[in-house]
């Protein structure tokens, strides 16, 4: 063909065609840098701001964003750049769940190929794990994990960038529109069990309620999605095994394996598993399937150190719970693997300058 699309008969009669053209799209996309994010579900900033009857325009220049990039999902901005949206957003609306407005406008199809390959994926299990693995390549800020205990189910979701500022308002729109991707695979009626949240409650929480339809509870340790196991294994209607293979495809291609994002990769994993204490060299070395030394020297060979991405991760997590939660000191402590407070907080104090009290009562700094 001459014109860059890929055209592929899948099931259909003679001359008759499906067109990809995100497939197509895809090919000149490259590996994001540790950082970027495909704007995708944020893309819906516009139409949210539009309807508290505000110009975005100015809000998004202010941001240092150029406008026309919310005319396509898959423009690529800097993180920093849309943390800063978020939080004139929020400030502009006087809406402290802003990020949740932004979510719940969004759709499956706003995950781009993610979306696609979930749709197209044999069963839920299939379609989560599919979001999982692959979000790296659309997102290299947000990060996504799917944890499986006895009856249970939890998608959990977290920002992973040293400056966390509007994190829970980018995770949570990541959870809404994660709710209107499962009612899309398992029906209009799907609801999970609960809703987790990390961050204080606001003084409405009807619109996490009507969107979720589901108990929602604040000061959480993440934000997650509980739902019975037994969801897994539904069966996505409608899937299409060679259109998921040639989606597989593209996603492959554009994985890559730059070794100067192996530090970003490594951040990435930490993130989802440091509170759950598999976190060690060792632990992270088994899940790559590479030697302890391998390990150790990639990251020597990238200019970083594995416990000093560890602490960075810690810091992180210690910094977004501080600033956006009521939770105690004491679980904090024991959520990153701290015996006592008093260790928590002398490493606190070692990476800031500052106690974790210190550090909650005056706000973060600029």
């Amino acid at each position: 063909m001459d014109d860059g699309r890929i055209s592929q008969d899948v099931g259909r009669g003679p001359g008759q065609s499906i067109l990809i053209p995100a497939l197509a799209h895809a090919i000149s996309r490259r590996t994001l840098a540790p950082g970027y994010i495909h704007l995708g579900v944020s893309k819906e900033i516009v139409p949210t701001l539009c309807d508290f009857g505000i110009d975005p325009d100015p809000l998004i220049h202010e941001a240092g964003l150029d406008p026309r990039l919310f005319e396509d999902g898959t423009s690529v901005v800097a993180f920093t750049a849309l943390a800063r949206l978020y939080t004139l957003c929020v400030a502009r609306t006087r809406c402290p769940h802003f990020g949740l407005l932004v979510g719940q406008r969004a759709t499956i199809l706003s995950l781009d190929l993610i979306g696609r390959l979930m749709q197209h994926s044999e069963t839920v299990s299939g379609a989560l794990d599919s979001l999982v693995s692959n979000l790296s390549v659309q997102d290299r800020v947000v990060v996504a994990s799917l944890t499986v205990a006895d009856d249970v189910a939890m998608l959990t979701y977290a920002a992973y960038q040293p400056d966390g500022a509007s994190a829970e308002h980018i995770t949570e729109a990541a959870l809404a529109v994660s709710v209107n991707a499962m009612r899309t695979l398992c029906g209009a009626e799907w609801r999970p069990t609960e809703v987790l949240l990390s961050r204080t409650a606001p003084a409405d929480t009807g619109s996490y309620r009507r969107h979720f339809r589901a108990p929602v509870r604040f000061n959480q340790e993440g934000a997650t999605l509980v739902f019975p196991a037994k969801d897994l294994k539904r069966k996505v209607a409608g899937a299409d095994p060679l259109l998921r293979g040639m989606l597989e495809e593209q996603i492959r291609r554009l994985r890559g394996n730059a070794a100067s994002e192996f530090p970003d990769d490594i951040r990435r994993l930490l993130r989802t598993r440091i509170m759950k204490r598999r976190c060690s060299a060792s632990d992270m070395a088994d899940l790559l399937a590479m030697h302890r030394r391998t390990l150790s020297r990639r990251l020597r060979d990238s200019g970083s150190g594995y416990r000093t991405i560890a602490n960075e991760i810690r810091f992180e997590i210690a910094r977004q719970l501080l600033a956006d939660t009521d939770v105690p000191l004491g679980e904090i402590a024991a959520a990153l693997g701290y015996s006592e407070a008093s260790a928590f907080t002398r490493a606190f104090r070692r990476w800031s300058g500052r106690t974790p009290t210190a550090w909650r009562s005056n706000g973060r700094p600029g």
